[in-house]
């Protein structure tokens, strides 16, 4: 048994598939942000900023509370190398929500507040008896994170920001089968289930705004190391013969995820006291997940530990957007992302079959009175199809993943409520 496929899903810890960036990384963070194609570090819209640009918070002049939620519901299928039939997933809907509350003198340069989201998380249930099922056959992930933020406003024209950026709650369970069955014929399975410790990064920005017409915009977030330590992370077997149980003993695992660091620039022009659009580029630190490496209490398949190259590369997501109020209770938006994938040819794995990603986004938002708003958006996302060979896996060292042919097509509704004074 090759045991960089027993555990081959693990890559996936606090990670998502089925989101608006490449690899694991995912941008939903703001609902008015969603329906422009996710820029939002050159603008200061609302309390999201602490999000895209804490730097930009001092400068939004409404303090307020907004809390929005997402359902990505994807479409992703696979056809083996040699042929067969085409698998597609079971139906799964994960739901990334946010919640932000902007605090401070409503004419002073100083504004402070929390910010709350999902920014990693998914969940993929492959067909029954599909070719990678022996690498991946269910995973479920959850994250909270939450971001105390402060920001001032140097002049009227510049200000910077800063928030601690906190893993206040990680899980993962990861399911495959082992190609061994018991005495009944049911095929062998293993599960894992973690929960990772509390982490702390930051997330600091800068916001210039030159003219009415002009603002520009740059932060900077920063990687957080994801561990799973053994009291944790849960290692259970099912349908294991009994001839081959002393190979299977384990109980717990130990693992560490690097989640990204990500510069962002932004810049964000308003040609008519109507018409405000962004663009936005950011640059995401993708090289520093260089392998996986798991370590186990025990033996799994006969060995105690475990790794698997991913060799990622860094990558550019480019977006632009737009909106325009129609009224003085209406306001529409429309904007796009294109994404270049960090994963190169012959790394790509069951749990995250990514590819160069297009995003098409549409939104609104609706005033009811002074204080209340909704804010709704749409998006769809289309992977690029993408194959890899047995060849590929075999000159890179990969055979611990599936050759073949992956296609994902995602649609991302969302909406949100905010209350501002």
């Amino acid at each position: 048994m090759n045991l960089k496929s027993l555990l081959l899903a693990g890559s996936t810890l606090l990670v998502s598939t089925a989101a608006s960036a490449g690899g694991f990384q995912v941008t939903l963070a703001g609902q008015k942000n969603n329906g422009m194609g996710g820029v939002g570090v050159g603008l200061s819209l609302d309390q999201a900023a602490m999000f895209y640009n804490p730097g930009a918070l001092a400068m939004v002049r409404e303090r307020g509370v907004q809390v929005g939620i997402n359902a990505t519901m994807a479409r992703s299928a696979f056809r083996a190398e040699y042929g067969g039939s085409q698998r597609e997933l079971r139906n799964s809907t994960v739901t990334p929500f946010n919640l932000y509350a902007g605090l401070g003198p409503s004419e002073g340069k100083f504004r402070a507040g929390i910010a709350v989201y999902t920014p990693f998380g998914s969940k993929l249930q492959y067909a029954d008896g599909w070719e990678g099922r022996y690498s991946l056959t269910d995973i479920t992930l959850e994250s909270v994170f939450v971001q105390p933020t402060v920001s001032y406003a140097i002049t009227d024209k510049l200000s910077i920001g800063a928030g601690l950026v906190i893993l206040a709650y990680g899980s993962v369970n990861l399911q495959r089968d082992v190609p061994v069955q018991d005495q009944q014929g049911n095929t062998g399975h293993v599960e894992l289930d973690g929960t990772a410790d509390h982490k702390i990064g930051y997330n600091a920005g800068i916001y210039y705004k030159p003219s009415d017409k002009l603002s520009i915009g740059a932060s900077y977030r920063s990687q957080i190391d994801a561990h799973v330590k053994s009291s944790n992370g849960d290692v259970s077997f099912s349908n294991i013969p009994a001839s081959l149980s002393s190979r299977f003993t384990a109980k717990h695992f130990d693992v560490t995820l690097p989640l990204p660091a990500t510069a962002s620039l932004g810049i964000g022009v308003t040609p008519t006291e109507k018409l405000t659009i962004g663009l936005d580029a950011n640059y995401v630190f993708w090289s520093k997940y260089k392998s996986l490496n798991f370590t186990f209490d025990g033996p799994v398949g006969g060995a105690t530990t475990s790794n698997s190259r991913r060799e990622y590369k860094d990558a550019v997501t480019l977006r632009l957007g737009g909106q325009y109020q129609l009224t003085s209770g209406l306001t529409v938006r429309a904007g796009g992302s294109f994404d270049f994938s960090p994963v190169k040819d012959g790394f790509v794995t069951p749990e995250t079959p990514d590819a160069d990603r297009l995003g098409l986004n549409l939104g609104a938002s609706y005033k009811f009175g002074e204080h209340f708003g909704i804010d709704i958006s749409g998006q769809f996302i289309n992977l690029k199809k993408r194959t890899q060979t047995q060849a590929e896996l075999a000159s890179n060292g990969t055979t611990d993943r599936v050759a073949g042919t992956y296609k994902t097509r995602i649609v991302i509704p969302g909406v949100g409520l905010n209350y501002t004074f």
